[in-house]
């Protein structure tokens, strides 16, 4: 048996499938793609998430497209993280031309131009259907961990929370927490402290700060209501094929804070709301996260942990979550270590570093007898890539160089007109898109801050009372008089000299007037 033979004996094996899948191309070797490998990924082992790494212009996010848009057309709905903008083609028809006739005569997969039924949604107030969750939603381990509090102040902001449920106070937005923090500090101080403990101002001040913190990166649009029901995630169109939801985030770039905090949220809403689904034979929802980077970049240790349970524990609910970024290790081991479907696109070597990062970076990969991996990730073209999978038993597919199939949608940026037409049209944006101000803390607490001031300035100044003088005795009035103090001084100047008279004391006028 020749070396080909053996090649496609082993690939053809290695990804061949009893049920559903999605092909996103052919087998290369020695350069030329084989039309008769086809790379096809089992839909059963999608929700064992999945990496899309590789430089810049080697088509990461091209990738990222063909493999959400062949998810939706298999029934399984997606959610896209689009931080650059073009991602929004997946909602129209593609373009064939010459060079897509040829690459799909390569691989032998006939090329159709088709749509993917397509939700815009967004954090801020770009066109899209509004995202928004309330404070109490993320409870209080959530949210110190979000804020990067440590043990004190996580503890301060349970009581808060508890304080909080206890006198149905409603905690909806920022605003809410941060009236209800200051409360705990003046007005309130008292009653919190009796009832649930004190509550430092030291520890209060550094909460505000980091509140302040998110704020600043515009997280006051995402907290409050209608909250967002990740349920609508799920839904598919009336031909039953999965509905791709763009989430729009062109303006959060320089926002890593705001991108981990919505990012996080969603992924603990998902797990809490979703039921356990077991072994089921497709993901109920696959999630790419492109930029995934941004999430890791200034994510707390304590973030991080909780991302890495939660990766670890969601795909039992039927949900896969792919990361889209330039380096693998721009993802933390304990997570690339759960990733079960590999897409690595080309790598350059423009240092020693960089050299030393692509044979690091090979060694993530099974052994091939057929390439040189370290060598491959230098050389590879656009649209091509190393691909390691899971079967349905679950074991690590052969690693195969693979010619991918191109978008049957659109590559590129929609306009802002078709990004209003397609807003315009959504049900969900009718639904999310109402801003919601019931009366929640903020408007409760206020209240009773100007109630106990009105009532303090209501309430009457005592004057202080004037020390009333003790009435005088009747000696010290008389002795006020001149002429009883003069005839007080002669009587007792006469019972002086009788008394040393008596004595023997007396003496001459001279030694009187010494005495007297």
């Amino acid at each position: 048996m020749g070396k080909i033979e053996e090649f496609k004996e082993q690939l053809v094996s290695g990804y061949t499938t009893s049920g559903e899948f999605i092909t996103i191309g052919a087998a290369i070797f020695e350069n030329e793609p084989q039309k008769d490998v086809q790379i096809k990924i089992p839909l059963k082992t999608l929700n064992r998430h999945g990496l899309i790494a590789g430089a810049t212009g080697t088509g990461k996010t091209v990738t990222l497209q063909i493999i959400a848009e062949n998810m939706c057309n298999a029934g399984i709905p997606v959610l896209l993280m689009d931080l650059k903008g073009d991602l929004s083609g997946i909602s129209r028809a593609g373009v064939i031309n010459s060079k897509i006739e040829e690459r799909h005569r390569a691989i032998g997969i006939e090329y159709q131009t088709k749509a993917t039924s397509t939700e815009f949604l967004t954090l801020s107030k770009e066109p899209g259907v509004r995202l928004r969750a309330t404070v109490s939603e993320f409870g209080p381990v959530l949210f110190s961990k979000i804020l990067d509090l440590n043990d004190t102040q996580s503890g301060i902001v349970a009581v808060l929370f508890k304080y909080a449920d206890d006198k149905k106070l409603p905690l909806l937005d920022l605003k809410d927490f941060k009236q209800l923090l200051q409360y705990a500090t003046e007005g309130g101080k008292v009653e919190i402290q009796k009832q649930y403990g004190n509550v430092p101002s030291a520890s209060a001040s550094t909460i505000l700060r980091k509140i302040i913190e998110l704020e600043s990166q515009g997280a006051e649009v995402f907290f409050g209501e209608k909250s967002f029901e990740v349920a609508d995630l799920v839904r598919k169109d009336n031909n039953g094929k999965g509905i791709a939801s763009v989430i729009r985030l062109t303006d959060i770039q320089d926002k890593p804070k705001l991108f981990s905090t919505f990012m996080l949220s969603l992924l603990a809403e998902v797990y809490a709301s979703f039921p356990e689904a077991g072994d089921i034979e497709k993901p109920k929802l696959c999630i790419f996260i492109d930029e995934a980077h941004l999430i890791f970049k200034e994510a707390s240790n304590a973030l991080l942990e909780q991302i890495e349970s939660i990766i670890k524990l969601i795909r039992s609910k039927g949900v896969g979550i792919y990361f889209i970024t330039q380096n693998p290790y721009d993802v933390p081991d304990s997570v690339l270590s759960q990733l079960g479907l590999k897409v690595q696109h080309a790598l350059r070597a423009f240092t020693e570093k960089d050299r030393k990062a692509i044979k690091k970076t090979a060694e993530n990969y099974p052994i091939s007898a057929f390439y040189k991996t370290d060598e491959l990730l230098t050389s590879l073209g656009i649209g091509q890539a190393l691909v390691t999978a899971l079967n349905e038993k679950g074991i690590p597919t052969p690693l195969a160089a693979v010619h991918l199939r191109a978008p049957s949608s659109r590559i590129g940026i929609l306009t802002p007109e078709e990004i209003t037409e397609n807003v315009n049209a959504s049900e969900l944006a009718k639904k999310y898109n109402e801003t919601i101000d019931r009366e929640s803390a903020y408007e409760i607490l206020t209240g009773k801050i100007g109630k106990a001031q009105e009532i303090a300035s209501e309430e009457p100044v005592e004057k202080p009372k004037k020390i009333q003088k003790e009435e005088k005795s009747v000696f010290e009035k008389a002795s006020e008089n001149t002429m009883v103090r003069q005839i007080g001084r002669t009587v007792m100047k006469e019972v002086a000299r009788g008394l040393l008279g008596v004595l023997g004391l007396g003496g001459s006028d001279k030694n009187k007037k010494g005495w007297f």
